[in-house]
């Protein structure tokens, strides 16, 4: 069974490159039959609270995108120490003492000599005796992750092709503070490891740390993941960014942009596949491919949602939104106008049509015509087809066609120039409601 996660931190509001990976991650599990899962990186104690990570599950509920399984981290240190204590058993985590002050000090000595800025691993040369010495003084530990230098790391990526990482040019990471807080690499990986999660799916800012994650997958032993790394989306001048306050859910949401418009455009931007609206996100499961993905950034503009969403409302049927259509409007009202609505709001606007009263003043010349117009409703059976059979005799009787003989109907009927096709608003209208619309204002 395929299990993906979404790992976002609640330290704020998911933005579009965050639901973009969600979005891929669901797609994936479901395409498979498989389960995704919500994971909450609030190992930043201080940043992270309940407030944003509701404002997380509440954004994906909308969006159509619940998971099966959540979990936090801040539930699971015990998990992470077991897993440092078994990797400094076996040589692969060790402490170090040195101050940011040093570190970067050794840097510029590094960079001066033409090296690699990479950590001189001088905390190995330690003893133990060194160690109780500096214990005693109240210095405290950071734990380093020691990495394998002395293979390539390689792997390959299902957006990426093959991929391949030289240790000796990276530092060993620190995965955990000196107050014992912890960093992102190792926890991440523990829980990988403990959920069963076969395919991590994330941005392309991650692929340095899936070079060194993989590495900790096989020091605790366990199988390594399937990796995608998707190219980063950038907005209109830089990368997007929860910092940058990049928009979201809550803007969408007041806009009228409807949760399917946001996936429709999500799913395929990056991809050599055409942006389409969907009724449901199932529909995008089929074409749903990691091979149609690029590696070149995607722009994301919110300006598309508008126009996509348009046509997304064209192909909901009524009962996806029923519970938010205005009071009156029935099936029928909702098949006759979705396709002039921009946002579900503006079905109220159409509502008001239909239920009248209408306010048009006709044009002199087409006063007569109004009347004889209302004489010929009059003496008709009314039904679904009305229209056409109206249209019929009108043409024969008063010789008008095209424009001349539609316009002036419309604009009694409705009060606007143009909208939904009339064969299916003059049924919802009604007779008498229509005959009085007709008729000129004394």
């Amino acid at each position: 069974m395929i299990v993906t996660r979404f790992a976002p931190s609640p330290t704020g509001r998911i933005h579009a490159g965050n639901i973009r990976t969600a979005l891929v991650n669901w797609l994936l599990a479901r395409q498979s039959g498989g389960r995704f899962l919500l994971r909450l990186d609030d190992t930043d104690l201080a940043r992270s609270t309940p407030a944003f990570a509701q404002s997380i599950r509440d954004d994906l509920a909308w969006l159509g995108l619940s998971p099966d399984g959540e979990v936090r981290q801040s539930d699971r240190f015990a998990l992470y120490e077991a897993a440092l204590a078994r990797l400094a058993a076996s040589g692969r985590a060790y402490r170090a003492y040195e101050s940011p002050e040093e570190l970067e000090l050794r840097r510029k000595v590094q960079q001066a000599r033409g090296l690699p800025p990479v950590y001189d691993r001088a905390a190995l040369k330690l003893t133990d005796v060194d160690h109780e010495a500096l214990a005693e003084k109240g210095v405290k530990p950071v734990w380093r992750f020691r990495l394998d230098t002395d293979r390539i790391i390689r792997w390959h990526d299902a957006v990426r092709g093959d991929c391949h990482a030289d240790p000796a040019s990276l530092s060993d990471p620190v995965v955990q503070r000196a107050d014992g807080s912890w960093l992102y690499m190792l926890p991440s990986v523990v829980d990988d490891i403990d959920l069963g999660v076969t395919a991590i799916v994330r941005g392309e800012d991650h692929v340095t740390n899936s070079a060194i994650q993989i590495q900790m997958f096989e020091a605790l032993g366990a199988a390594v993941p399937q990796f995608a790394h998707l190219a980063l989306l950038t907005g209109a001048d830089a990368a997007l960014s929860k910092r940058m306050g990049s928009e979201g859910v809550a803007a969408w949401q007041a806009a009228g942009i409807e949760p399917q418009t946001i996936a429709a455009l999500l799913a395929r931007l990056g991809t050599s596949l055409p942006v389409e609206p969907v009724a449901a996100l199932t529909d995008l499961l089929p074409g749903f491919d990691f091979a149609t993905f690029g590696r070149a950034p995607a722009r994301f503009d919110p300006a598309d949602l508008v126009a996509l969403n348009a046509r997304t409302l064209h192909l909901l049927p009524h009962a996806a939104v029923a519970d938010r259509l205005p009071s009156g409007m029935t099936e029928a009202g909702w098949l006759a106008v979705r396709g002039n609505l921009a946002t579900l709001a503006e079905a109220a606007d159409w509502q008001a049509v239909i239920d009248g009263p209408v306010m048009a003043t006709p044009a002199s010349e087409d006063t007569d015509f109004l009347v004889e117009a209302a004489h010929q409703l009059a003496t008709l059976d009314w039904g679904d087809d009305i229209w056409a059979r109206w249209i019929g005799v009108l043409k024969t009787v008063t010789g008008r066609k095209g424009r001349g003989l539609f316009h002036p109907l419309r604009l009694a009927l409705t009060g606007r120039d143009t909208g939904p096709e009339m064969a299916m608003l003059l049924p919802l209208i009604g007779r008498e409601a229509a005959l009085a619309r007709l008729s000129p204002t004394p």
